[in-house]
């Protein structure tokens, strides 16, 4: 039984169907990426996964368990979190206060204190920043306290929404090298991202979307190695 199972979605924006029949699994301490072009469906895919979005048809599994209507928060305490895109971090608020509403709804105070060093850990920069606003971080910062934000909720999967957007190349290496990191410590992963060369390049396996359905899927190395993905999504040239 796989750990996350998404079976045949339906989702829509008013009488938009934005996600049309996607289905995929994520196994237990996989790297799983989405690929597409803008508009394809990935983001859709995951507020759906998050119970943000409800399907019209479909259903979600957390390990054999319907979460399908659940409402967000309690999908949350089941153990599945978002970083969205665009970070969407309370800009008010200091590094330490966004990481403590990460785990609003936990109420093991020294499991979250040991969380909020293992997030300082992680992302030095963050610690060295605890006491100041979120707005006035810079991208790369605002990027690792949203994934630090998730991790406060202790996911048994984290659902990452293009972590790489608007970084400088040595950021993005930086990011990625931490999603590893958080991978190899025991977190599974699924991962929605633009840069197709480095979530390909960290991924076990991964699901090309086009037009709110899966076009293709297979291991990462499979993907990459596609003549049709190298054309359309690294940039090669046959």
């Amino acid at each position: 039984m796989a750990t996350l199972e998404v079976l045949d979605i339906h989702s829509f924006y008013g009488s938009i169907e934005a996600v049309k029949g996607v289905s995929l699994t994520v196994e237990e301490g996989e790297i799983v990426t989405l690929i597409g072009a803008n508009g394809a469906g990935k983001t859709t895919t995951l507020n759906t996964i998050s119970g943000i979005i409800k399907p019209r048809q479909g259903r979600i599994l957390l390990s054999g368990q319907d979460i399908t209507p659940l409402p967000p928060h309690e999908i949350v305490a089941l153990g599945i979190c978002q970083a969205p895109e665009g970070r969407r971090i309370f800009t008010r608020l200091t590094v330490l206060e966004n990481l403590e509403m990460g785990a609003f709804l936990r109420r093991d105070k020294d499991g979250v204190k040991r969380d909020l060093e293992h997030v300082f850990a992680l992302f030095p920069r963050l610690a060295e920043r605890r006491h100041q606003l979120g707005g006035t971080l810079s991208g790369g910062e605002q990027q690792m306290l949203a994934i630090g934000r998730a991790l406060m909720a202790r996911p048994r999967i984290l659902l990452l929404d293009e972590p790489s957007m608007g970084l400088a190349p040595l950021l993005v290496r930086e990011i990625f090298r931490i999603i590893r990191e958080i991978n190899a410590q025991g977190t599974t992963i699924l991962l929605v991202e633009q840069n197709a060369h480095m979530a390909l390049s960290i991924a076990n396996r991964a699901y090309v979307l086009q037009g709110g359905r899966v076009v293709l899927s297979g291991t990462a190395q499979e993907i990459r190695h596609n003549p049709e993905v190298r054309r359309a999504y690294l940039g090669e040239v046959s």
